[in-house]
């Protein structure tokens, strides 16, 4: 099976703006945005548009990921779109390293 990664940019607990990371539309982790993101409007508008995300949310999306063994940081899988995952693992999916080992 073919797994597909998408991102958003969403409030996480109504405080701040993060890039969110989902694995066929499931929430499993995510990264802080620069320093001064408040100030692009384009950012927080996309924020606005999108669902606000609690630190459970993505708790409970990870676990869901890894309890069915296809957690792209966890589990070798097939994406095909590995240039959407978060910098640390895609030098796993592009087989420059195997993290798993």
């Amino acid at each position: 099976m073919s797994f597909i990664v998408t991102t958003k940019k969403c409030w996480l607990n109504k405080k701040e703006i993060v890039k969110i990371f989902f694995l066929n539309d499931v929430p499993f982790t995510f990264d802080d945005l620069p320093v001064g993101y408040f100030y692009d409007k384009q950012v927080v508008k996309e924020a606005d548009n999108n669902q606000n995300y609690s630190g459970e949310d993505i708790y409970k999306g990870s676990n869901y990921l890894i309890m069915e063994k296809c957690h792209p940081c966890f589990d070798d899988i097939e994406i095909l779109n590995p240039e959407n995952l978060p910098e640390e693992i895609q030098r796993f999916y592009n087989g420059e390293e195997d993290l798993l080992r």
